[in-house]
C-alpha cells in the first residue's frame, strides 16, 4: 500500500533545513597495545587476526575465534 499524497507543498527552505540536521557521527575508537604496537579499533566488533606476514587468519571477539576469513 502506497503512502498518502502530501497535503501541501513543502518549501525549499524547510526541506533543506530538515536535511541539514543529518550529520555523520564520529566513531568511538578503543586504543589497544599489542606486542608494542598501538592499534585503534571499534568497540564490540570482531577483529582480524593476522600472522607475521600480514595474512588474515580468522576473526576474533573477546579472545575467542568467531569466524574464518
Amino acid at each position: 500500500m502506497a503512502g498518502n499524497p502530501p497535503k501541501r507543498k513543502v518549501s525549499r527552505s524547510n526541506t533543506r533545513s530538515r536535511r541539514s540536521q543529518w550529520k555523520a557521527a564520529v566513531p568511538t575508537l578503543v586504543k589497544t597495545v599489542e606486542n608494542g604496537r598501538v592499534t585503534y579499533s571499534l568497540p564490540h566488533r570482531a577483529k582480524v587476526v593476522e600472522d607475521s606476514q600480514g595474512t588474515a587468519l580468522y576473526l576474533e571477539y573477546k579472545g575467542r575465534k568467531v569466524a574464518d576469513v
